[in-house]
């Protein structure tokens, strides 16, 4: 398990290669309530590259808000990698970001779907040299799966950064 400290340092690292890139970053999130921005913003001078973000807690803000296609969550659920992408591009497109990161998932103890299990994250990337897009079944309470819904987000955006801007 990675350590408070290590996070940080995460965050910190992402945040210097936005700015030595001049990088923007927009995020929208359902099950983890806002908390990605936070972490993210949780590093002094972050406002030079979070740009802002969405909690689309339900799908009336995804549509309405994001421009979610209401066919993209009645063809493959609210929880599918469709569904976060297009939360990422709308984020983006929405505040004017490079980079959109989309987070939608079940984080419990209901909810659960024969095709998304309690635990079913899936988040996105999009930006301006192609979109990254993963499903994470994680464990634990409520609490947990949004933590490490963020972490896995946290590095998905350090892998996306290194991968195209270096």
């Amino acid at each position: 398990m990675i350590s408070q400290m290590e996070i940080k340092a995460i965050e910190k690292m992402i945040g210097r290669s936005l700015k030595e890139h001049n990088y923007t970053i927009a995020c929208a999130e359902s099950c983890t309530g806002g908390l990605l921005t936070s972490r993210l913003t949780d590093v002094p001078g972050s406002s030079a590259y979070v740009k802002g973000g969405v909690v689309s807690y339900n799908n009336e803000v995804k549509i309405k808000i994001l421009n979610v296609k209401a066919e993209t969550i009645e063809n493959f659920e609210e929880v599918s990698n469709e569904v976060a992408l297009e939360m990422a591009e709308g984020v983006k497109n929405l505040i004017g970001s490079d980079l959109g990161v989309g987070i939608t998932g079940l984080a419990g103890p209901t909810g659960s779907t024969e095709k998304s299990p309690v635990g079913t994250v899936c988040i996105a990337i999009a930006g301006p040299r192609g979109n990254l897009v993963e499903t994470h079944n994680l464990l634990g309470n409520r609490l947990e799966i949004k933590w490490q819904a963020t972490e896995a987000a946290i590095m998905m955006i350090r892998e996306y950064l290194s991968e195209t801007l270096n």
